[in-house]
């Protein structure tokens, strides 16, 4: 299968993990007046509807960070080194 080969063999669940936190520090280094940054920072107007909140992307990204211990991401994010490794990091971490 193509997934297959794309991945490596790797667990496609820690894949995706990386793959999340890999465009999280993409988006975060972009100018902050380019279209692909403004949904990150963006903070709606008015009220919300009655019931659960919707699950978002950002909140799927926040909850990888904190299973991998990542304090202080948007000063890691800065070093594109780090962060790739920090995203690598994420395909080996057994806490999934």
């Amino acid at each position: 299968m193509e997934i297959n080969k794309l991945i490596e063999g790797a667990d496609i669940v820690r894949f995706i993990m990386a793959q999340r936190i890999k465009w999280l520090g993409h988006i975060q280094r972009m100018d902050q007046a380019r279209p692909t940054r403004k949904p990150l920072d963006w903070k709606p107007m008015g009220t919300r509807l009655v019931g659960r909140p919707r699950q978002r992307w950002q909140d799927d990204v926040m909850e990888d960070l904190k299973k991998l211990k990542i304090k202080n991401w948007k000063e890691a994010v800065k070093d594109r080194r780090t962060w790739r490794d920090l995203a690598e990091k994420g395909k080996t971490h057994r806490g999934l």
